[in-house]
């Protein structure tokens, strides 16, 4: 069997709204849409410079319904590329771009392969005795075990299986298609070309069960470089399989202590410094930042009444650093120095301070407290509710950053 390799794509999510970033930045949240079609230019470019034999995606090319044609034409003008080089496409469709959810459609070039959501399906390449089997999803919530019903292994050939599922061991996402690593396996194939899951993972390497991750971050909670793999095969075996990076903007995280730091100016400076590694691995690429100021302080109450100031303080650190780190969100989790009973508003009979952490503590508050956040998560735009779904798995920092900003415009 001749050596080839190919590239495994997933979750393109073409047409990604970033209504979240929008409502930070305008200016930065078209240059992070602008991104996720960028990206896949890349890609193709990637997988033409690497002569790979054919190409892979595992779902969610689109983030949803097109709201015009342009984004269905610039998908169609890639794959384009990519045909005039001689690369087949084998594509699938997963629960964003499922049958029932992107409705719209545009022919694609004579060498790409859908493959079909009523059952699954085997393409084949007869001269590299290669064999892909997949199936679509029909609708956007498939929750029966699709692995169990894809074909056995070609005997002599390579075979792989695409799927776009959970997967088991990947809570934090929509269990959508799971199966069991074990179900996987039973199928007899050397590769499992997986989509759903946005974090890069080799689940298992024998056989290769790989999600590749998404090619573009969507939102705080996908930091770091993202992309897809090329994999190498030889004498129908695996022997490496590479990521490469094409995302054009990043987002990233970062917490600066101010334990102890009594002026402003050596705040700022601890953000620049903390803000330094993260332009550097950007390598200029654009990033969205959401920075946490922590730590005991007598900095505190300034900062928490004055907290536009002080993230447009923080901003001008940041981009001191790096001209293109804009600040996604400022999280103001400090406190007063222990106690200072000295100063502020301190009553004998009433400490305020006291009354608010029980508060902070009470799981009556924090279950009022996530209720009041799903009612506005609900009453957002659904194409907002991927990226902002994070309003409620962080009830509990919105809550100290309410105490925060409270006992300092006290002066407590």
């Amino acid at each position: 069997m001749n050596a080839f390799r190919f590239l495994h794509a997933a979750d393109l999510h073409l047409g990604s709204p970033f209504v979240g970033l929008a409502r930070a930045n305008a200016d930065v949240a078209a240059v992070f849409a602008n991104a996720s079609r960028a990206a896949f230019s890349d890609l193709v470019d990637r997988a033409i410079e690497a002569s790979v034999a054919f190409a892979v995606i595992a779902g969610d090319v689109y983030d949803g319904e097109w709201k015009d044609a342009s984004i269905g034409l610039f998908f169609n003008r890639e794959l384009g590329r990519l045909d005039r080089a001689g690369i087949p496409v084998f594509l699938l469709k997963g629960n964003h771009d499922a049958d029932s959810v992107v409705t719209r459609s545009i022919s694609l070039p004579g060498g790409v392969r859908q493959f079909p959501s009523r059952k699954p399906e085997t393409f084949r390449l007869d001269d590299l005795r290669v064999a892909l089997h997949g199936q679509s999803f029909a609708e956007r919530s498939a929750s029966d075990n699709l692995a169990l019903s894809y074909p056995p292994a070609v005997v002599g050939w390579f075979n792989i299986g695409v799927l776009h599922t959970c997967c088991e061991g990947q809570s934090a996402h929509a269990r959508y298609a799971p199966c069991s690593i074990e179900d996987l396996r039973l199928r007899g194939y050397d590769y499992w070309a997986l989509g759903h899951v946005h974090e890069h993972s080799v689940v298992s390497r024998d056989p290769w069960i790989v999600f590749p991750g998404n090619l573009q971050g969507r939102s705080v909670r996908e930091c770091g470089p993202r992309g897809a793999v090329i994999v190498d095969v030889a004498d129908g075996h695996v022997t490496n399989v590479e990521r490469v990076f094409v995302d054009r903007a990043r987002w990233a995280q970062a917490s600066v202590d101010l334990s102890g730091v009594d002026n402003e100016s050596a705040a700022f400076h601890l953000i620049e410094e903390a803000v330094r590694p993260i332009a550097h691995e950007a390598e200029a690429r654009v990033v969205a930042l959401r920075l946490t100021l922590s730590g005991d302080t007598p900095l505190h109450a300034a900062f928490a009444a004055a907290p536009r100031r002080i993230a447009e303080e923080a901003q001008a650190a940041a981009q001191r650093i790096g001209a293109d780190i804009w600040l996604e969100r400022l999280k103001l989790a400090t406190t007063p120095p222990l106690r200072m009973a000295t100063g502020g508003l301190e009553l004998k009979s009433f400490d305020l301070a006291a009354l608010f952490d029980d508060l902070v503590a009470d799981p009556e508050i924090h279950l009022r407290a996530k209720g009041l956040a799903e009612t506005i998560a609900n009453r957002l735009p659904a194409s907002a509710t991927v990226e902002d779904g994070a309003l409620v798995d962080d009830v509990a920092a919105l809550i100290a950053e309410a105490r925060a900003l409270a006992l300092g415009r006290l002066g407590v």
